[in-house]
């Protein structure tokens, strides 16, 4: 026991520690603890981004109805998106259905020209207004043409009424030709043309 305490006491007084050791520790775990940190502001960050981003899916998911703008611009016609995954609805695509008024259930691909121009219109304008709720699609359109351009196809009178412009197409003598009335000029003449009531 002796000589093994001679022999440790020896060793320990020719042993030369380092210790420059200790102030490199001191610099790695402060350079740990600031990584430490910046790893935790970024995860917060992340997760505040990754809820917000969450919200904002639901709330298309939850908001975006393409039925009631269809049923709006179509007097009672009927729409319907099918998910194609319901678990990732924004990147698999949808399955748009329709119903026109008195009619069967249609892909949109077997429409005919004028039912495939109005079902796109609901879905354009579903795209544009959440929700909202509105008289007639007619009045509905004219509200949103009010600083744009629009052609629509159509063979309604409410759709006569409330354009500005009709353009009529029509073949005589195997040619086509169209006629362009100014509607807006035509209801102020009728409107002075209709006697004042008594």
């Amino acid at each position: 026991m002796l000589a093994d305490s001679e022999y440790l006491d020896e060793k320990l007084k020719n042993t030369n520690p380092n210790l420059n050791v200790l102030k490199e520790y001191k610099k790695r775990e402060e350079e740990f603890m600031k990584r430490a940190k910046d790893l935790e502001e970024t995860t917060t960050a992340r997760d505040t981004q990754k809820q917000l981003y969450d919200g904002l899916r639901k709330q298309r998911l939850d908001e975006f109805m393409v039925k009631e703008m269809y049923q709006m611009i179509t007097l009672g016609g009927n729409a319907e998106l099918e998910l194609v995954d319901s678990m990732d609805p924004f990147s698999e695509g949808i399955i748009f259905s329709v119903m026109p008024p008195k009619k069967s259930w249609k892909n949109i691909s077997n429409l005919s020209g004028g039912e495939k121009t109005l079902s796109s219109l609901a879905l354009v304008f579903a795209l544009h207004v959440f929700k909202e709720c509105l008289d007639c699609g007619e009045l509905y359109i004219k509200d949103r043409t009010k600083n744009a351009q629009f052609i629509i196809i159509s063979l309604r009178n409410d759709m006569f009424e409330l354009s500005h412009r009709l353009i009529g197409i029509y073949k005589t003598a195997n040619a086509t030709q169209s006629i362009s009335i100014d509607n807006h000029a035509l209801a102020r003449r009728t409107i002075k043309a209709v006697p004042a009531a008594a």
